[in-house]
């Protein structure tokens, strides 16, 4: 009697690394050895029981996933990813509200595997771009944010000086604050043609993300509506194309301002 393929699938290490191996085209057994760490002796009868699920088949000694092992592997691998984003700290994923993310974003949650939870001095918040090397990366930033530090305005006009391009979004609430109580210091960020300023028009149910070409920074909302000083820092290449589409994602929904007063 056959098993069931999720029990061929998880139920081993070997097994569910050997499959994912394969996704990228076929291996040779060596190949796999090296790569799992493993001897012959303790791989073989883990890869025959792919075989005999018709996951797996091989030619002299080379190894390759099936049609039906390439359906499995497809959906298998965006499952692996995403419990790996989560299993970064799942006391942190749990306690915090991803509600907010579009149902398209929230189904590629395994772009943010690599990621970590960070607890960064604030005055580090938008500084990233200071680990960019200016000779081979593009210097944009993007920011969605409801909340504002006092050092901000400095901050991007430093960005701004040093040929850096600033797209930034703003909750109704923050704008509203920034045009009460900074209305000058806006007013001058403006006069630079690389800064793009634009307001949210629903509700923000996060507190701040920012996005360059390195990094990705998001600070989601307690669940409990309590504050935590923690962040989700991003460095993959997966990691920041996600977050240049969340950064769209908001941009829709978003008006551009043209001045503050």
């Amino acid at each position: 009697m056959k098993r069931l393929l999720l029990d061929v699938i998880f139920a081993s290490e070997k097994r569910k690394k050997v499959l994912l191996l394969l996704r990228d085209g076929a291996q040779e057994m060596e190949t796999l050895l090296r790569s799992l760490g493993t001897t012959r002796q303790a791989l073989l009868p883990q890869i025959r029981i792919l075989e005999e699920h018709y996951l797996v088949v091989h030619h002299d000694d080379t190894y390759e996933l099936t049609t039906i092992g390439k359906l499995v592997v497809d959906e298998m691998a965006s499952l692996v990813g995403t419990l790996e984003a989560f299993d970064i700290d799942i006391d942190y994923w749990g306690t915090h509200r991803l509600d907010f993310l579009p149902p398209h974003l929230l189904k590629k949650m395994s772009e943010l595997r690599n990621c970590e939870i960070v607890n960064p001095p604030i005055t580090e918040l938008y500084s990233l771009h200071k680990s960019f090397n200016p000779e081979n990366i593009p210097r944009s930033v993007y920011i969605v944010t409801t909340i504002f530090y006092p050092n901000f305005y400095l901050i991007v006009e430093e960005m701004l000086e040093n040929d850096f391009t600033v797209y930034y979004i703003a909750s109704q609430e923050l704008f509203d604050k920034i045009r009460t109580e900074y209305p000058e210091e806006f007013e001058s960020l403006m006069k630079y043609e690389t800064f793009n300023m634009y307001v949210y028009n629903k509700k923000m149910n996060f507190l701040f993300f920012t996005v360059d070409e390195v990094h990705i920074l998001i600070q989601f909302l307690r669940r409990d509506s309590n504050f935590a000083n923690k962040y989700v820092l991003c460095n993959t290449k997966s990691a920041v194309k996600w977050g240049k589409e969340l950064f769209e994602y908001c941009l829709k929904d978003s008006t551009p301002i043209t001045k503050i007063k």
